[in-house]
């Protein structure tokens, strides 16, 4: 057989890879995908959609199956800390504490302010499906399971790699322009010789994570609407573990649990120890439950050297793994391949050369280093809740029973404990309310053009996101209005569009300059006005109030809904100043206007 020649060659069919073919295909990029397994994982992994993966699939329209197999944010809303669902004792079938989160309760408000669409809850094993349905539908023959990649060699114009079909063992070489690693880092990485390296909160490898994923009817028991449910046992620490609902339904009709059990816990992995353990924690020792998988992992928080090597690109756990607080992870993956989709389409369509590609590393991999020690920083808080209730590792085993039962005694001084307590669970919200971390991160530098302006200020726990224009960040989330129609802002830009330019009511210059600058650059820049009189209607002046800029302004948005460049207000002279940035965000000459 002939060599098969493709632009790009996806290694990986998981959240990432899958996500990556999609994105590909609505720009139009042809490319392959190959995945070593025969089909999508079968254990439920990653759970959380946060919002911004969200806004992200409505942009490519995937979003549709999600909300219709997830859990919206009503049924996930809160965190729990229980001592357990059952049980005869003065502590057992106990609230400890709970909270809103992810955009539940109180913080409905604010986060359906801030964007489009709301975070969602679909576990690994039923997105993947979706995913790999929708990529099959757009890419049809070229998304192959059971194939897997062999060998390699980047040859400096192309990338060439022998793929193995499992059934049959057949060889076939593949001839890519590039190579996206979305395997985990199990394979292409390490051939590379990219390190993984540790960052404050990695654990180095030290500590072993025993999950079991399980079938069971808890409907009599069970406290619903939570996104995870912590089980704090005053007894044994090694049964304070943590539960997650994982569908099929969701709530008291939940059929599908997935249980971490505390790092480096003593759990055997015959299927009667790890049953009776289960038990253990929710206090429920007559459940009858069908273990479905025992999976043991090592707790991880780790990040690429580089995302770049060469014409292999490197995303999503190939290039940073987590610790899984916050929910960074699978999300971080999706939005490193979105990042990356609109940019290859760039270079393999001739607008920008192939320093472009070198942007998506000095983008993305900050982020990644920022996600990877903030999981980790939350995740070593966990040990501050359990000092707070009297079950810190330094209680002696005999004293952790009488010291965690008074924190219910009725007494005033029970009633300060539980205050003192409450002070250290609401500091929580840096996992469960971390909004700033889903929208708030930054491109300082890459394809953007820098205004000078300051970043807005974070709250140190990234519990408040504060939308802006300054170029690097997420485009601000709008409604606006189009002939009676509701658009957000985010419609505007996207695979089918390209660049969106949106400049103030008094800006038609900047308009007229786009259209300008789109032939003289061979990119497409839809310009649009919004304001009074102009052709989107800004409904209730959302847009006014985070435009950061005057009606003759204008901010210049790429596909991937970051903002690439902004005006304050006019020029003199806007197709050069406007052609001058395209320029720079492209990599690109700067191209006489006249």
């Amino acid at each position: 057989m002939g060599t098969v020649e493709v632009p790009v060659l996806i290694v990986g069919g998981g959240g990432c890879g899958l996500s990556a073919s999609n994105f590909l295909s609505d720009h139009g990029v042809g490319h392959l995908l190959v995945e070593r397994h025969p089909d999508t994982s079968e254990i439920p992994k990653a759970h959380y959609l946060n919002q911004r993966t969200m806004e992200i699939f409505r942009q490519h329209g995937l979003d549709g199956e999600v909300v219709g197999q997830g859990a919206p944010v009503e049924m996930f809303g809160k965190v729990r800390w229980l001592t357990s669902l059952g049980g005869e004792g003065a502590v057992d079938g106990r609230v400890v504490y709970e909270m809103d989160g992810f955009g539940g309760g109180s913080l409905r408000d604010r986060y359906a302010a801030a964007g489009p669409i709301l975070p969602y809850r679909l576990p690994q094993h039923r997105l993947e499906p979706v995913l790999r349905r929708h990529a099959e539908k757009r890419n049809p023959g070229r998304v192959l399971f059971g194939h897997e990649l062999v060998a390699f060699s980047d040859e400096g114009d192309r990338v060439v790699a022998e793929i193995r079909e499992a059934g049959t063992g057949r060889i076939t070489t593949v001839a890519a322009r590039y190579l996206i690693a979305a395997d985990g880092g199990r394979t292409v990485g390490a051939a590379l010789g990219v390190e993984m390296r540790y960052l404050p909160g990695g654990l180095a490898g030290s500590q072993q994570v025993t999950t079991a994923f399980f079938t069971a009817d808890m409907s009599a028991v069970w406290h619903e609407g939570a996104h995870i449910t912590h089980f704090l046992n005053p007894y044994d620490p090694h049964l304070s573990c943590n539960l997650i609902e994982m569908g099929p339904r969701w709530g008291k009709e939940c059929e599908e649990w997935v249980l971490h059990f505390p790092p480096n816990a003593p759990v055997q992995s015959d299927e009667e120890s790890v049953v009776a353990k289960i038990r253990d924690v929710l206090g429920l020792p007559d459940l009858d439950l069908t273990l479905r998988h025992v999976t043991r992992w090592t707790v991880e928080a780790v990040l690429a050297d580089r995302y770049r090597d060469g014409r292999v690109l490197l995303a999503g756990d190939a290039a940073h793994r987590h610790i899984p607080t916050v929910g960074l992870g699978l999300n971080g993956g999706i939005q490193d391949v979105h990042n990356l989709a609109w940019k290859l389409a760039a270079v393999l369509d001739g607008a920008a050369p192939d320093g472009l590609l070198d942007t998506y590393e000095a983008e993305r991999r900050p982020v990644g280093r920022s996600n990877v020690e903030w999981a980790g920083s939350v995740a070593s808080h966990h040990q501050s809740i359990l000092n707070a209730v009297g079950l810190g590792p330094r209680v002696p085993a005999e004293r952790r029973g009488p010291m965690f039962a008074a924190h219910f005694d009725p007494s005033p001084l029970g009633a300060a404990r539980r205050a003192r307590a409450a002070e250290i669970f609401r500091t929580h919200r840096g996992a469960s309310e971390a909004h700033d971390m889903e929208l708030g991160f930054a491109y300082e530098e890459g394809a953007v053009v820098p205004d000078g302006a300051p970043p807005p200020r974070r709250e140190p726990l990234r519990d408040v996101y504060r939308p802006t224009t300054r170029p690097g960040h997420r485009l601000p989330h709008v409604w606006i209005g189009d002939d009676g129609r509701r658009l957000s802002t985010h419609d505007l830009a996207g695979a089918a569009t390209g660049f969106v330019l949106l400049a103030g009511p008094d800006g038609a210059a900047w308009c007229e300059a786009a259209a300008r600058v789109a032939e003289r650059y061979s990119v497409t820049i839809r310009a649009v006005r919004i304001g009074d009189g102009a052709e989107f209607a800004d409904t209730g002046g959302g847009w006014a109030a985070v435009r950061e800029t005057t009606g003759e302004g204008a901010v210049l948005v790429r596909p991937d809904n970051h903002v690439a460049w902004r005006s304050i207000g006019g020029s003199e002279d806007p197709a050069g100043v406007l052609g001058h940035a395209v320029s720079r965000v492209l990599g690109v000459d700067a191209r006489p206007m006249a």
